[in-house]
């Protein structure tokens, strides 16, 4: 069957980073696949692509979240319009492109649309809230990547979906020479300093007040924290000048504590996970985490927390350190471990490695192949 994989966006967050890996080991295992998303078709997607693509003309617009949110749906709608009587399934990967999916398949065009939640948004407004309910509910077929979400949508919303795990590619990431190393550790100033990296921007997800309180109490040692990223579609400024104005009083520098790197390319993420001597990922709520996966299979220990979606794949100690969620001293505590401990990081890097090699993105394909298969015969 010809899938369409749909996703919101051309920026290099997590749902998209997935939708392009997935599409392409279909499409490497020889599976006829399509990614459709928005953005700009002059500017094309944040890496190269290798798999056939659409990018539905859509300018950034101003406006609250919602209007940007139900402009973008209205948008890639539109799109889908005249192309999606040539797949058999819409398979979208965030409530942007379901509640599109579904509104060409209840139009008429014959397809199926599979959904996979990855994490449910914190949305506010009773519009958002009811339209992200839609797009859980109204989907022909809801898949999710852990037990925990899982348990979340039959519990919160009464569906019930299956588990198809994430992968990540081990060979995705360019080789990083040591002068680019030396380099990107001359750029944050941390040629003699402990370097953590996080991933994700300054935003509340990512639990990022938690980690600047942790890091105010590693001052005495010092470490530089690194961070990369920051698109998102919803606006976190307040929560990122107000994080970032608090780093004085927990005897912390912009710029030389911590230092925002902004978004990268692939070379240089890569570079980065190369280059840091851990990762701080204290998320408060993930749909996975593939991060994570992706600094494990790049060497790099972790520092986590303890949600039970990282509990599915990760083990205390073993291969990650997983300090209590939202607790900035149980943070610390995790944090002063690594950076002290030379044996504790090469035991994490051991086990993390051996994680890594279990999620592999042909086994994922071929699970989403096998869920594609049975929806064929489902509608002969």
């Amino acid at each position: 069957m010809s899938v369409a994989l749909l996703t919101y966006s051309t920026k290099p967050r997590g749902g998209v980073v997935h939708t392009l890996c997935l599409a392409e080991e279909l499409h490497r295992q020889g599976y006829p696949v399509h990614v459709v998303t928005l953005g700009d078709p002059d500017v094309g997607f944040f890496r190269p692509v290798e798999v056939p693509h659409t990018i539905v003309p859509v300018r950034e617009r101003a406006g609250t979240l919602d209007e940007r949110v139900f402009a973008a749906i209205a948008a890639l709608t539109e799109g889908l319009r005249g192309i999606a009587g040539g797949f058999d399934i819409l398979h979208p990967q965030d409530c942007i492109s379901a509640r599109a999916a579904v509104a060409v398949r209840d139009e008429g065009s014959p397809v199926t649309v599979v959904r996979t939640v990855h994490h449910v948004d914190d949305f506010t407004t009773p519009a958002l809230v009811e339209c992200q309910a839609k797009a859980i509910h109204e989907p022909d077929r809801v898949l999710v990547v852990s037990e925990q979400w899982r348990g979340i949508l039959r519990d919160e919303y009464g569906v019930s979906a299956e588990i198809v795990p994430n992968g990540v590619d081990t060979t995705r990431f360019p080789p990083v020479s040591a002068a680019q190393r030396a380099a990107l550790r001359d750029r944050v100033g941390a040629r003699d300093r402990f370097l953590l990296l996080a991933v994700g921007g300054v935003e509340p997800r990512k639990g990022t007040h938690h980690l600047f309180e942790a890091l105010g109490a590693l001052r005495g040692e010092r470490p530089v924290l690194a961070v990369v990223g920051g698109h998102s579609f919803q606006d976190y400024t307040a929560y990122r000048d107000a994080a970032l104005a608090s780093l004085p009083g927990l005897g912390l520098e912009l710029g030389v504590d911590v230092v925002p790197v902004g978004t990268v390319d692939e070379a240089e993420l890569a570079g980065w996970y190369a280059t840091a001597d851990a990762l701080a990922f204290p998320s408060v709520k993930e749909g996975w985490g593939l991060v994570v996966l992706e600094a494990l299979s790049m060497g790099l220990p972790v520092v986590a927390s303890d949600l039970p979606v990282f509990g599915e794949y990760l083990t205390d100690g073993v291969d990650a350190l997983l300090p209590a969620v939202g607790d900035s001293d149980a943070l610390a505590a995790a944090l002063r471990r690594i950076l002290t401990d030379k044996a504790l990081r090469e035991r994490l890097r051991t086990g993390g490695h051996a994680v890594a090699q279990r999620y592999t993105w042909a086994a994922s394909a071929q699970r989403h192949r096998e869920v594609y298969a049975d929806i064929r015969t489902a509608r002969r």
